[in-house]
């Protein structure tokens, strides 16, 4: 399963790369379900003019001996673009997680959907500064929030 979807998203990054609108950024995150930060990175590739597709990976800092990492392969409609583009985000999100104790470890995955709302905001620079908030709907759910900078490839 996870090299299907690790397959599916280096196919659509190479497809994408040459589209004009492809950006790729970092930056920290907060889960509501792990109640830690984050950091992440993430792409925007431009589909059209209206969809962006949009990969991310994120991982929480360890609390209470949990680790917590979250790969989301999202897509992103573009509502207004002003001094701030506004889209929603719909998508799929794979969250794994291990536990330590004092006798070894456990780990897992789950699969669930991602909804949200995200915007990047016009700094009049090279550099686009973004903020996300969207709900994974599955067992591992949680509210992300998520923040950073994106700098244009082209």
């Amino acid at each position: 399963m996870r090299k299907l979807i690790l397959s599916l998203i280096l196919i659509t990054l190479i497809s994408l790369s040459t589209q004009a609108q492809s950006r790729v950024g970092a930056g920290l995150a907060y889960g509501s379900q792990i109640e830690s930060a984050g950091i992440g990175v993430n792409g925007e590739f431009a589909a059209s003019d209206q969809i962006n597709v949009a990969p991310s990976f994120i991982y929480y800092f360890k609390k209470n001996n949990v680790t917590w990492w979250e790969l989301n392969g999202n897509i992103n409609y573009i509502f207004s673009e002003n001094n701030a583009t506004i889209y929603g985000i719909a998508g799929l999100n794979l969250t794994g997680f291990k536990v330590d104790t004092g006798f070894g470890s456990a780990s897992d995955s789950e699969l669930g959907l991602n909804l949200g709302i995200g915007a990047n905001f016009d700094a009049g620079g090279s550099l686009i500064p973004f903020a996300e908030a969207k709900y994974v709907l599955g067992n591992a759910d949680q509210l992300s929030l998520f923040g950073g900078v994106r700098f244009p490839l082209n």
